[in-house]
């Protein structure tokens, strides 16, 4: 039995052209880290075999499926019974990542916005965790969350969360997750990290949104599952705990969120 502490990135894009050479190899250095799962997120739905494949052929791979809220003008819009369907394969452990985008897509709103309630629906249905994507649309997303969970509750996970403080404590009163990618790892964060102190320790989940968003030493390189631990030791720092216990918590964190993936 290994010694090295197990942790969880719990959001990546292995199906990414960027990983087609050595896709191998990076399981096997995540893996190799302590990353002991990892899961896979599909964006568009035309491609959910191919992710599909990745989380059939990887043992540590899990996978989710939706529609990106910056495709969501350009892509079929996404069925709940499309999802639930989805769902019945037994690495399929969450739906999205849905969500809105104003910073670059604010044109697609509307459509952002109905895509995100079919997302919802079929979180209930599936009572799956729900993926979001925020950005630049804080005051939609915790009116909408807010709104839609009022009607009939639902789990969530805020992906790669580098919003305000006022979106951290709407999705945090709902009993909802955020996530730490890079960027809080970035130095010039305070900011977002003081937010993540001040949410509970088990709330926490950590990513790498690979190939996306590298924390430091390999800031501005292509990320992958294994820097997963350079995020968690930033997150350890924050919350003044060992790496060790960091990751048992964040671990314990996403295996209560994605139960099925545990």
């Amino acid at each position: 039995m290994s010694s090295t502490p197990q942790i969880v990135d719990s959001h990546c894009h292995l199906d990414f052209p960027d990983f087609d050479a050595e896709r191998d190899q990076i399981v096997d250095r995540a893996v190799q880290a302590g990353v002991t799962r990892m899961v896979t997120i599909c964006t568009k739905l035309r491609q959910e075999p191919q992710v599909r494949a990745i989380a059939e052929k990887y043992g540590p791979v899990f996978y989710a499926a939706g529609t990106h809220p910056m495709s969501a003008a350009n892509e079929p819009m996404v069925a709940v019974e499309e999802l639930v369907k989805l769902a019945e394969h037994p690495k399929f452990v969450g739906i999205g990542e849905s969500g809105l985008d104003y910073y670059y897509t604010a044109d697609s709103a509307p459509q952002q916005r109905e895509s995100l309630l079919v997302h919802i629906e079929a979180a209930r249905q599936t009572r799956l965790p729900l993926i979001i994507h925020a950005r630049a649309a804080d005051e939609d997303m915790a009116r909408i969350l807010t709104d839609e969970y009022g009607k009939s509750a639902f789990s969530c996970v805020m992906h790669c969360f580098s919003s305000g403080a006022e979106l951290a404590q709407a999705a945090l009163d709902l009993g909802f997750y955020l996530s730490m990618s890079g960027i809080a790892a970035f130095p010039k964060s305070q900011d977002l990290r003081d937010i993540f102190a001040a949410a509970p320790v088990d709330r926490i989940l950590v990513e790498t949104d690979a190939p996306y968003l590298a924390p430091p030493p390999y800031r501005g390189k292509r990320n992958e599952p294994s820097y997963t631990i350079h995020t968690a030791q930033v997150g350890a720092d924050l919350f003044g705990l060992s790496y060790a216990d960091f990751a048992a918590q964040t671990t314990a964190n996403f295996n209560r969120l994605f139960a099925k993936a545990a």
